[in-house]
């Protein structure tokens, strides 16, 4: 893959996140700060055609989009099976690419496996014989099930550190509240991106939605956003009827989790919002009686960063109405590089039939860490603190769940929050 990191990257910068960076650092809060930024070069070990920045899926009920991408052109076939080195089963897929100015990324190889059983550990291998064996255990079908969840995470050593701490959380699913790579138009960090979490994108599923370090526009020289974004983390958005890879939703273990576009068209006229009606409408609370929205630019935030920006105020004015109604549980976003979990709310008032916000756009990113506050503290906001970390989403059963918050504080993964929440399908006060 040929790397370019020429003159155009600076002058995409200056004029794309000119304005992006509104944290500010306070002496006072001694909180930990940004950490060097890494490069994850290829393996030495791998040839042209050997898989590289492989990433895992959900596809409907039961079976795993399968991404991988190589150097050269091979096989979009994976072989898969239940038992290492015996794959009984095989599929094949599609392979694609992209150019981004003067760069043209590899061969990026997309493969759909199943059906499969849940809570079930598969080995597979993608593309030649000689390819290395990867593994990866399917969502349970039904309650308990753990959700890791992590937003703007970057690429710096804090980020390993989150990574790290995850890993070690037996989570089943991991969702992603946008800002994944920060390449921000350097094409070559996507791929260094894909290397660095390959270790555990490759065994457990990855859903993830955009932030706006996936835009990548830059005037006259590229002016579609997205691209690389979309072609690398393709994600099930037609099987549940949206026409965007920007906005999805999928169910799982009794969780029905909704993908939201934080930069792109939201307003009562647009594609997203009437998708989002029609969603909603499908949820069958007795089926999955959680339900979870994941967006980027937080619509609560008691953050000095990011405050009035249009992503933020316009989509919360356009579609908090929708998500009240149809008794949304939590609202997960990222973009403000700090923590902060909120009452149930509603029309910035503390509503018991309202969905729960939290904001954990504190995966690693290379900006650090946005550490002032506004003071006094909101009524509504329940807990804050700009540190590094990572979240634990645990639903019990169809009633109960538990939220922890894990601090990546001296490299340790320490609990700094946590609370129980009831589904508001379970609570007779809050019946849609």
């Amino acid at each position: 893959m040929a790397a370019i990191r020429g003159p155009f990257v600076a002058l995409a910068l200056a004029l794309v996140f000119a304005g992006d960076f509104h944290f500010q650092f306070a002496l006072a809060y001694d909180r930990p700060p940004a950490r060097k930024s890494l490069f994850v070069a290829p393996s030495e070990d791998l040839d042209s055609t050997s898989p590289q920045q492989v990433h895992i899926s959900l596809v409907g009920q039961d079976k795993i989009r399968i991404s991988w991408i190589t150097d050269d052109p091979s096989p979009s076939t994976v072989e898969y099976g239940s038992s290492s080195g015996s794959y009984g089963f095989s599929a094949n897929g599609s392979t694609s690419s992209y150019t981004y100015v003067t760069y043209d990324s590899g061969e990026i190889h997309d493969v759909v496996i199943g059906p499969l059983k849940p809570n079930t550990e598969y080995y597979y291998r993608c593309g030649s014989d000689s390819s290395p064996e990867f593994n990866l255990k399917t969502p349970p079908a039904q309650f308990p099930i753990k959700f890791a969840v992590a937003g703007d995470l970057g690429q710096t050593d804090w980020t390993s550190s989150t990574l790290e701490h995850i890993g070690e959380s037996n989570y089943d699913m991991l969702l992603l509240p946008g800002d994944l790579s920060y390449a921000d138009t350097d094409q070559p960090s996507w791929d260094s991106f894909g290397r660095l979490v390959e270790p555990l994108a490759s065994k457990r599923p990855w859903m993830v939605t955009q932030g706006n370090h996936e835009i990548e526009k830059i005037p006259i020289l590229h002016s579609q956003p997205f691209t690389a974004y979309n072609a690398r983390w393709d994600m099930p958005y037609e099987q549940s009827g949206s026409d965007s890879n920007l906005y999805y939703s999928f169910e799982v273990s009794g969780v029905h989790v909704i993908m939201l576009g934080s930069y792109t068209e939201f307003d009562p006229s647009s594609a997203q919002y009437k998708w989002l009606q029609t969603d909603l409408e499908k949820v069958d609370r007795s089926r999955t009686p959680w339900l979870v929205v994941l967006i980027h630019a937080p619509w609560y935030n008691s953050n000095k960063a990011h405050q009035g920006e249009a992503e933020s105020v316009n989509m919360k004015a356009a579609m908090e109405g929708l998500l009240y109604q149809a008794r949304v549980d939590v609202v997960f976003a990222g973009h403000v590089h700090a923590y902060e979990r909120f009452a149930r709310v509603y029309e910035n008032e503390a509503n018991e039939c309202g969905p729960m916000h939290i904001t954990i756009g504190d995966g690693g990113n290379r900006e650090g860490l946005a550490t002032k506050y506004i003071d006094p503290q909101p009524k509504i906001s329940a807990f804050r603190e700009a540190s590094f970390g990572h979240g634990e989403f645990e639903v019990i059963n169809a009633t109960h769940a538990r939220w922890t918050w894990h601090r990546n504080d001296d490299d340790e993964a320490v609990i700094a929050d946590s609370t129980w929440l009831t589904s508001l399908a379970s609570d007779p006060n809050c019946k849609a």
